[in-house]
């Protein structure tokens, strides 16, 4: 591969598995050709291996699944008021008794 080689996510990974041409290969003739496809930027073996196994099951999709993301948290007055109250009666109150 050149130079200025696209990099490859796991996305483009996991399709380039899905293609026609290795379809019902082992896992490592897909192995084999993702090296020769992706170069440097292929997966492992055994990465490939779960993927092939995980498609054979039809549990497993090139794109990932959204994510929830980081919680929503929300700071009030009220509520920094009500802590700093909570922490001043029992200096010794943990985090986990405040949530």
């Amino acid at each position: 591969m050149s130079g200025d080689a696209h990099v490859f996510n796991n996305i483009d990974r996991r399709a380039v598995i899905k293609l026609p041409s290795p379809q019902g290969k082992a896992p490592k003739e897909k192995h084999a050709f993702l090296r020769e496809t992706l170069g440097e930027h292929a997966p492992s073996y055994s990465t490939v291996k779960k993927w092939v196994a995980q498609f054979k099951c039809g549990d497993f999709f090139t794109c990932d699944a959204p994510c929830s993301g980081r919680p929503k948290t929300v700071t009030t007055p009220e509520v920094t008021g009500q802590i700093h109250e909570l922490i001043l009666e029992d200096l010794r109150i943990s985090a986990k008794s405040i949530a």
